[in-house]
């Protein structure tokens, strides 16, 4: 199946969509819904009146409670799920369906739509997936497989540059996981197939002279992808690209090479502006972006902080004042974020983790207490709690915060031996002497040279 314009759909479909175009112009939302997604259902491929559709829910999702709210009641979003899973390899047109009707409801169910894009996908519907997947995406930029299967349909779509973006954040991310890394490999080779005319040449259509008469730009290219590049390399390509620029104004790789080569050079406010020209011309919140914009301005900090005389009778002063402003930039930074994706919890994590730096312990507190529900961040957000409410002198609730966390880690790793040592302390300031030397009588046993364990027990046998 492929997706289709209004030019595509039989006259009669195309009068219904043009009926509820009608009556969303008209504001009667709920009855502009039940024409959208019947028509959908007639052709589940209709990009536009899946636009259209989504539209609706949203103004309909602004209005507060409808005429159908009322009459049928809200949809039962856990059933529902459940059987567009089971119908959504063989019929994923239904899948689609059965996610638009909860979406009717809450436009903004994000298992909704996962399981839209999914359908979408088997279903040969990669600019519909798109649709629903950037919501996801936006909710819960660090979800793997929301940002895996995005780059995947963008990609589909021919939005390469965005798709790689997104795959090579999801890389940083997750530096040991190698199926993205597979997947960022793949992506590249199909690209250089699509871009450097192999596919054409392999179609009998093209010729290897069409391959070669850009032997210049495949060296630049190569330049590019080098990891640390020369200063004549960095000059030599930020002339080039600066010449294309004008020509090129819309090219995101183009700004983005230009902001990071002028990082490299150290040249950090021209760096932030291609990034802050990259904000102005995408006009939508790009959570990859704003991550670089924050680690350019970091690194800026960082570079100001090392070009202080160290001999100057002030250096001190402007080191604590520099330091400063980069604690409170961070924090801003990461609090911005958090409001933008309320519902990532990775973001939650890292926001606790930036309030403890700062000493701000009780917010701290309210992050990592929301953090802990993430399974990937749960053991390190209950570790951070622990120390929170040791620094509050709460010995006992961060003993019990620290048992838990060691309860739920099977295998024997640092993390663990951390917590193990940290209980062992609490315990130790609770006066439970013999408790804690118990803790530290079990990283001995494995890691003699960990911290201080090795003074702590022999203390306690040498007062034996």
């Amino acid at each position: 199946m492929a997706e289709k314009s209004s030019n595509d759909i039989p006259r009669a479909i195309r009068e219904q969509y043009e009926k509820g175009r009608v009556n969303l112009e008209r504001q009667s939302y709920d009855y502009a819904i039940a024409i959208f997604n019947q028509v959908l259902q007639k052709e589940p491929g209709f990009y536009e009146c899946r636009e259209a559709l989504r539209a609706t829910q949203f103004k309909k999702a602004g209005t507060g409670t409808t005429f159908f709210k009322k009459a049928f009641g809200t949809v039962s979003n856990s059933p529902m799920l459940a059987k567009g899973q089971m119908v959504l390899r063989n019929h994923p047109a239904e899948a689609m369906h059965i996610a638009e009707q909860i979406l009717n409801g809450d436009p903004n169910n994000g298992s909704a739509h996962k399981l839209l894009a999914e359908a979408a996908l088997v279903a040969g519907f990669p600019k519909t997936a798109v649709l629903s997947l950037e919501l996801a995406f936006k909710n819960s930029p660090r979800d793997r497989d929301v940002a895996a299967k995005l780059a995947t349909a963008l990609s589909q779509i021919g939005q390469h540059d965005r798709a790689e973006r997104i795959l090579v954040e999801l890389q940083q991310n997750n530096p040991g996981d190698p199926d993205i890394a597979q997947a960022l490999k793949d992506f590249a080779a199909r690209r250089t197939m699509s871009e450097g005319g192999y596919e054409a040449l392999a179609d009998g259509q093209g010729s290897y002279r069409d391959i070669l008469r850009n032997k210049d730009e495949a060296v630049s290219l190569e330049q590019e992808k080098r990891e640390v590049k020369t200063e004549d390399v960095v000059e030599r390509l930020i002339h080039e690209y600066e010449l294309r620029l004008p020509n090129e104004p819309g090219n995101f790789k183009l700004l983005r090479s230009l902001a990071e080569l002028y990082a490299q050079k150290k040249d950090f406010d021209r760096s932030l502006e291609y990034y802050d020209r990259m904000r102005q011309t995408d006009g939508v919140s790009d959570p990859t972006l704003e991550k670089s914009i924050s680690e350019t301005t970091v690194r800026k900090f960082d570079h100001l902080l090392t070009q202080l005389d160290a001999q100057a009778p002030d250096s001190a002063e402007q080191a604590a004042r520099l330091q400063a402003e980069k604690q409170a930039y961070v924090l801003a930074e990461c609090k911005a974020r958090a409001d933008n994706y309320p519902t990532d919890l990775a973001i939650r994590f890292e926001l606790g983790e930036r309030y403890f730096e700062a000493g701000k312990l009780a917010e701290a507190i309210a992050e990592f207490q929301k953090a802990q529900n993430n399974p990937h961040k749960r053991i390190a957000a209950l570790t951070y709690l622990g120390r929170c409410f040791a620094q509050r002198r709460m010995f006992d609730l961060a003993a019990r915060t620290y048992q838990n966390a060691i309860k739920e880690k099977v295998v024997f790793d640092e993390e663990k031996k951390e917590l193990i040592y940290l209980l062992g302390c609490a315990l130790e300031q609770m006066g439970k002497a013999d408790q804690a030397i118990e803790q530290f009588k079990i990283i001995y046993e494995t890691d003699i040279g960990y911290k201080d364990v090795a003074a702590k027990v022999d203390a306690y046998y040498a007062a034996q």
